[in-house]
């Protein structure tokens, strides 16, 4: 009876856990389209606005939550503050790179750094973590470094758009895997970094007349307003799906967000796709068939032989 409950349970955990994470990579999934309805405003001056707006939202989640602790010690801990100062510029980079893509007409070219961006991870994990190669993560690398040496060649440009938003993403991912904060806690302190710069622009910007959040249009201003929450919800998902699901499961509810984006620029702004784009996408599409189907593989092994010592174990 107790083992009937206790799976019960796991089941509805499991279940929440996966709707939680469909949620977060849809939300992340459709950012194009909002990004796209403010494609008249400049992405630095979008860019600052989400930094503060973003900080205003995570600053009332923990004033609710009455969590305040993490900041004294973060504040006399120089090695959380370099890290987190390194993740925050990290991440403006990449905010700032995505928003000026997707309103330049480059959202394919966006989703194919999110497409390449796990298999960079395993590569920084080999270079910084000395993880070990599999076979299969062997041969994925090999095929998405073919399709990014192809679509170079074809176009005789390097895609810089795709490997920067992969890159830096992968270096956030990094230093966040190695910093002592919650998701919550880490984004707070981030936008706290950049919070007076982007606040004095956007000071400077309203003061010359220039600003696009008090220009009198209440719909700029409202979608201005709300970067906040279109940043902070979907992480607030991802971390809910992350305490209930395995990384495996993550693993695969991360294709998500880059196939809406790539559908979305393709389907609903038109942008274009040619024969060149299709042969290098194809490569990296094969690349991440190839990582999901061994690391689905490698997953299973290792738990086969824990299932057979399994006992029950309380939940959270």
């Amino acid at each position: 009876m107790l083992a009937t409950i206790l799976h019960g349970q796991r089941s509805m955990r499991l279940n929440r856990g996966i709707l939680y994470g469909i949620g977060a990579y849809t939300l992340w999934g459709l950012l194009p389209v909002y990004w796209k309805a403010l494609h008249a405003v400049p992405a630095l001056e979008i860019l600052a606005n989400r930094m503060l707006w973003s900080l205003v939202f995570v600053l009332i989640l923990l004033l609710v939550r009455k969590h305040w602790s993490w900041l004294r010690r973060a504040s006399r801990d120089r090695r959380i503050l370099i890290t987190y100062f390194a993740t925050a510029t990290l991440l403006a980079v990449n905010w700032l790179t995505y928003i000026w893509a997707v309103n330049a007409g480059f959202i394919i070219e966006t989703s194919l750094g999110y497409f390449i961006n796990p298999l960079i991870n395993v590569l920084f994990g080999v270079l910084f973590l000395s993880e070990k190669l599999r076979v299969g993560q062997i041969l994925a690398l090999v095929l998405a470094a073919g399709g990014v040496i192809y679509l170079t060649v074809s176009y005789g440009t390097f895609p810089w758009i795709a490997m920067t938003l992969a890159v830096t993403f992968g270096l956030y991912g990094l230093l966040r895997k190695t910093g002592s904060l919650e998701s919550t806690e880490g984004l707070a302190l981030e936008t706290m970094f950049y919070f007076l710069p982007a606040l004095s622009y956007l000071l400077f910007l309203g003061i010359t007349g220039q600003g696009a959040l008090a220009a009198g249009d209440p719909r700029t201003t409202f979608l201005l307003v709300g970067t906040g929450v279109v940043t902070g919800v979907p992480l607030l998902l991802f971390g809910a799906a992350a305490r209930r699901i395995t990384l495996t499961n993550l693993g695969i509810l991360q294709y998500i967000a880059p196939t809406m984006q790539f559908l979305i620029g393709l389907f609903l702004y038109g942008e274009p796709f040619t024969g060149h784009q299709l042969v290098g996408f194809l490569f990296i599409w094969s690349a991440l068939l190839v990582y999901t189907a061994e690391g689905l593989r490698h997953s299973r092994s290792k738990r086969a032989p824990a299932a057979l010592q399994e006992t029950p174990m309380p939940l959270d």
